[in-house]
Order: structure tokens, then sequence, then C-alpha cells
């Protein structure tokens, strides 16, 4: 017994350590860096990143220059845009809800605004902001997202 214990506890260390050494942590460490989302010129979104190699990369392309993103409604629950660029992909079995940032495909840059689930790379999440008041600036149709760094 004593022996089953040890051996899971070192499978456990060093499945984290691989993952931590792959960029593939997407649990709640974050970036020190805030995406910042402006919709349509109007609204600015400010975004918490999660620490993985996607978000990296994402961090990486918005140092060179805001990014826009003509995006459009999707099932009624999220916008999605295509990306300039395609980014590494972290998927992982993944419950989305209001203000969720995924990247889908590697190319898809996707804002929640209510509840889905699949296997997608978790980005970040959308501060201060209710579900309503998201659904609101968001709107029925398509949106520009234009993103940059803070």
């Amino acid at each position: 017994m004593k022996k089953l214990v040890v051996l899971s506890l070192l499978l456990f260390i060093s499945s984290a350590l691989f993952a931590a050494e792959n960029g593939n942590s997407v649990g709640k460490n974050t970036l020190d860096e805030k995406l910042i989302i402006n919709i349509n010129g109007q609204t600015d979104l400010t975004a918490t990143l999660y620490d993985n190699s996607s978000s990296r990369a994402m961090v990486e392309l918005l140092k060179k220059g805001p990014v826009t993103i003509d995006m459009h409604d999707f099932s009624n629950f999220e916008k999605v845009g295509e990306l300039p660029v395609t980014l590494p992909r972290n998927d992982t079995y993944t419950e989305t809800d209001s203000g969720d940032l995924i990247l889908y495909l590697g190319k898809r840059f996707v804002i929640y605004y209510d509840k889905n689930s699949w296997n997608f790379t978790p980005l970040g999440k959308v501060e201060g902001v209710s579900k309503p008041e998201l659904k609101k600036i968001l709107g029925s149709g398509n949106v520009t997202a234009v993103l940059t760094l803070r």
C-alpha cells in the first residue's frame, strides 16, 4: 500500500512538472499583462489572461501592435472571429460561462456571453462585467473587436 501511495505521488508530480514545462497549465495562474478588448470603438473590456503558451503567444503578438478582429455571433452564446495568426493550442475540456475568452482551433478568438462546453484553450476572463451587461455590449449582430495590452 505504501509503495502505491509513493508511486501515485511521483506520477502526480511528474505530470504537473511536464505540464508546467510545456506551458499547459490553465489553472488560476495569470499573466501580469491585461488584455483590453475594444468593442465597436465604444466600450473597453479588461480581461485577465491565464498563464499558458497560448496566452503568452497572444501577448507577444499584441506587443507588435493592436489586432482587429471582425466577430460574428454563433449559436446565441458567443462571438467568434479569426486571428491573423495561429497560436499554440492547450485544449482541455472546458465549461464556459459569460466573460470567458477562448482560443478555438488555434486561430479563432471567442468571447462567451453564455454557457457552452467542449475541448477549448482557455485564454482568460473578462473582468467586472455581468452576463446581462456583456450581452448588451456585444449585441446580437457582428462586432469589431480591437485587442491591445495594458
